[in-house]
């Protein structure tokens, strides 16, 4: 039992990261339809912002401050991608704002190997990785922070969504687009706050992941980038509280796989990734709309 609840703890710590991601991905399609691909490499960037403001002080910054400058430099470099990249494309075939989309992923892990060159820097310590007993458990604080404050940022956005104008706004946007701008909405406000948002969790995501693994490389994003997206797509693609389910449920099976295949067969943390993306194929083969997610018909 004592393991299992430690394997507990970081499914929740491993799932808020994939999660905090996921809801990205999910914003953004659930109002333009599109699959930003980008998305894991402004996590990448999220986790080199707080790298440079880490280190480039001769004294040590507040980690929440070095969390909050982090997420508004991804939010700004959110707002720019949707302005240069996709604003064009709204109107344009789905294939032409994909192709787009990994274009600009590609285009910025170039642009962070040509600024940050291609070696791993050592992100410092920015949160304790000491032990705390918590119900008779020893927990790391480092993991205690991750999932409080990313369930912190969860529910604020879920009040923010459901309670205020802007939030009423993307929900009008994210069911019928036209409608909303006969309706008087800035839909060009809309998509850059959905964008500045999803990017600012993701980044949140990805200075969490490369404290916990303790560096930062012009590749981080991609992993943890798609394995987000299939969580995105599991829990209901267009579906905050499907991201955010699919984000735990993608952390659980990664963690206990780690935890408890490997004990059976040694070569199970080979296969963790492949079970997590064959989880994609099962649920675009039985429930392409996820868990949360509704059916919903198109003409054509």
């Amino acid at each position: 039992m004592n393991l299992f609840l430690k394997q507990l703890i970081n499914a929740l710590n491993t799932g808020s990261i994939y999660a905090l991601v996921a809801i990205g991905y999910t914003m953004v399609y659930g109002i333009i339809k599109l699959i930003n691909f980008a998305h894991g490499d402004v996590m990448m960037f999220g986790a080199y912002f707080a790298f440079i403001f880490a280190t480039m002080f001769p004294f040590d910054l507040p980690v929440l401050l070095i969390i909050i400058i982090s997420m508004v430099l991804a939010a700004i470099m959110g707002i720019l991608i949707e302005r240069i990249a996709y604003k064009r494309l709204r109107n344009a075939p789905r294939i032409s704002a994909l192709i787009t989309a990994i274009g600009m992923s590609l285009f910025l892990q170039n642009l962070a190997l040509l600024i940050f060159k291609p070696d791993p820097k050592v992100m410092p310590r920015l949160i304790s990785r000491e032990q705390v007993d918590v119900f008779g458990l020893n927990i790391p604080i480092l993991t205690l922070y991750t999932i409080g404050i990313s369930l912190t940022f969860m529910i604020l956005l879920t009040l923010f969504i459901k309670k205020t104008r802007q939030g009423k706004a993307m929900r009008a946007v994210s069911q019928d687009l036209e409608a909303a701008k006969l309706m008087g909405i800035n839909v060009n406000n809309v998509i850059s706050l959905t964008f500045a948002i999803g990017s600012a969790l993701g980044a949140l995501g990805g200075v969490f992941y490369s404290i916990s693994y303790s560096q930062v490389y012009p590749t981080l994003g991609v992993m943890p980038g798609l394995k987000a997206f299939v969580a995105a797509v599991l829990g209901g693609i267009g579906n905050i509280g499907g991201a955010m389910l699919g984000g735990y449920v993608i952390g659980a099976i990664e963690t206990f796989s780690n935890g408890y295949l490997s004990k059976i067969w040694p070569n199970a943390t080979r296969w963790t990734d492949a079970i997590v993306f064959s989880i994609l194929i099962f649920v675009l083969l039985f429930k392409p709309s996820g868990i949360l997610g509704k059916n919903t018909k198109e003409k054509v």
